[in-house]
């Protein structure tokens, strides 16, 4: 269910603004939606889209592995209990601590490179990432199987990596795939599996197929997930499946106030979060609903504008909302993946606080930053 607007309010009034909250119901009801979908396949959280500690606990104590892709997210799952199977290690440039870790816990290794093969720790499991070279629905930024992706082995490649997996003693698992974020297109998805089944006759029966993610927050998982274990099952393989965006985001609101209006050659509502809070908008020209939380009669089209000296520092444009005044509440939504983990000090910008909402309670889960925090690694 939504956060109710007095508690977005309550949030606020406590916690100040900028803000993350999120629903805990909507988190536990996404998860719910995914393993309805995929029933048996192993459910790994893509923890880039979201690495609080106390959402992975969530996720971890509901049975959920993670995928990470720096030593900081190895560390993060180690931290909340995680290690051995539930953990994968993922990456186009892993390092060394990064494989040192995966091994002392156990982790299953996604091969991105031929070479990568040597790099191993010995006896390692691993999948091996295809890139099965598709023209991808999504913003070039997010598109991981495009053929001009830094991402995975080409499909003539894959056979001969896990060969040379099990050549050098390795545990070749089977393979990998995620084209993408935010796939707007299901077909992506069809072609990209059909491209995987076609390596059959080569690579034999796989104990693994990790289908990835990237489904777009309205997408027909039942339908993906059929096709995705269709696919698994031309290998005789176990499904595994890696959401990230789908678990989090719309459990996700970023709250901000009012800083006051102004107009040149178009409307603009200013606030006071911006880029350093909600990069999407900028990076990816990402698109996040806006809801103005006070009264009134519509008065027109808004830009909501950041405090950043940039002019890229938009959150939306031509937003239909009552004339805003200072101290206003809006809320963003659809904010709880790439939101909090993106977010940066720059300008010496302090990065927010984030709140579990949860049974009609308020539960802090990060601080706010004090500039202290800003420049405590800094020598002076």
């Amino acid at each position: 269910m939504p956060i109710p607007s007095d508690h977005l309010h309550r949030a606020a009034d406590q916690y100040g603004t900028p803000l993350y909250l999120y629903a805990a119901a909507e988190l536990d009801a996404a998860l719910l939606r995914v393993r309805s979908a995929f029933g048996a396949a192993r459910v790994y959280y893509a923890m880039k889209a979201n690495p609080n500690l106390t959402l992975l606990r969530r996720l971890h104590a509901a049975g959920v592995g993670f995928e990470c892709v720096s030593a900081g997210e190895i560390a993060r799952a180690e931290r909340v209990g995680a290690s051995g199977e539930s953990l994968l290690v993922n990456g186009p440039a892993k390092s060394d601590a990064e494989y040192a870790a995966g091994a002392r816990l156990g982790a299953t290794f996604i091969v991105d490179r031929a070479e990568e093969v040597d790099l191993l720790p010995p006896h390692s499991r691993a999948l091996v990432r295809v890139n099965p070279a598709l023209e991808i629905s999504t913003h070039d930024h997010l598109a991981t199987g495009a053929a001009g992706s830094k991402f995975g082995v080409t499909l003539a490649q894959a056979p001969v990596v896990l060969q040379a997996l099990r050549n050098a003693d390795h545990t070749a698992l089977g393979l990998h795939v995620h084209i993408g974020s935010a796939i707007r297109n299901a077909q992506d998805f069809t072609a990209a599996f059909a491209r995987l089944a076609d390596l059959r006759s080569e690579t034999g029966p796989l104990t693994v197929l990790d289908a990835g993610g990237g489904w777009g927050l309205n997408a027909d998982l039942p339908g993906i997930a059929r096709e995705a274990q269709a696919v698994a099952d031309v290998f005789g393989a176990q499904l595994w499946v890696e959401p990230g965006r789908y678990l989090v985001a719309q459990a996700g609101t970023l709250l901000t106030r009012v800083v006051g209006t102004k107009q040149t050659g178009r409307n603009f509502v200013l606030v006071d979060a911006g880029m350093t809070e909600l990069l999407r908008p900028m990076l990816y020209g990402a698109v996040h609903p806006v809801s103005a939380l006070w009264e009134g009669e519509d008065s027109g089209t808004w830009d909501i504008a950041g405090p950043a000296c940039e002019s890229g520092d938009l959150l939306a444009r031509d937003v239909t909302m009552p004339s805003p005044k200072r101290g206003d509440l809006l809320a963003i939504r659809e904010a709880g993946a790439y939101g909090a983990g993106m977010s940066s000090n720059y300008l010496t910008r302090s990065r927010p606080a984030e709140v579990l909402w949860e049974g009609g309670e308020l539960k802090l889960m990060r601080r706010r930053e004090t500039p202290e925090d800003v420049w405590a690694a800094e020598v002076e």
